[in-house]
């Protein structure tokens, strides 16, 4: 399903950040296939609830992404790969009703896996999320047995403060350490 209506950045206040090889930008109309793509995918989404039942759940959740950023001023950035103009990606900061605090979070999609994409974008973001918005030391949860996720985050320099459950499953929650300024 192709959304019809592209959604112009600036009807989501997302800032736009750039990085040696991405464009992290506001989610648009045209990322809808990609995240279909990833949400129906059981095993790329086992580990944050499983699969979704239809492309209507998964409109939910994409509206669910831009809502977040007109609530709480952040969200999850798109990762547009600059070389190709794809989708590769979604990373940011959520706070969802029952988080114990803001999270930096992400979602690689298939072919934007196993080429640094990831941590690129993760540590852009956390910087401009300490410096920026006073996110800073920012933590991630993470299922135990979610090894790629665990490596990001501590390839990052996160590390594992305590053992929760969220949502019902196990949970390690990674503490990030505190970004130091960047100087203007």
């Amino acid at each position: 399903m192709t959304l019809t209506r592209q959604m112009p950045v600036h009807d989501i206040p997302v800032p736009r950040l750039e990085t040696e090889r991405l464009v992290l930008r506001a989610p648009e109309g045209r990322d809808f296939d990609a995240i279909v793509a990833f949400q129906m995918d059981a095993e790329r989404t086992k580990y944050i609830g499983g699969p979704a039942q239809s492309e209507f759940d998964v409109w939910g959740g994409f509206c669910r992404a831009i809502g977040h950023w007109m609530w709480h001023g952040y969200g999850f950035w798109t990762l547009e790969e600059k070389a190709s103009g794809d989708a590769v990606g979604r990373i940011g900061f959520l706070n969802h009703v029952g988080w114990p605090e803001p999270e930096l979070g992400w979602h690689m999609f298939a072919h934007g896996e196993g080429r640094g994409l990831a941590h690129e974008a993760a540590v852009t973001i956390r910087a401009y999320g300490a410096n920026t918005l006073g996110l800073d030391g920012v933590i991630s949860q993470i299922h135990p047995e979610n090894k790629r996720s665990r490596a990001l985050a501590e390839r990052l320099g996160a590390v594992i403060e305590r053992e929760t459950e969220l949502l019902g499953d196990p949970c390690l929650i990674y503490r990030h350490p505190v970004v130091q300024e960047v100087a203007a």
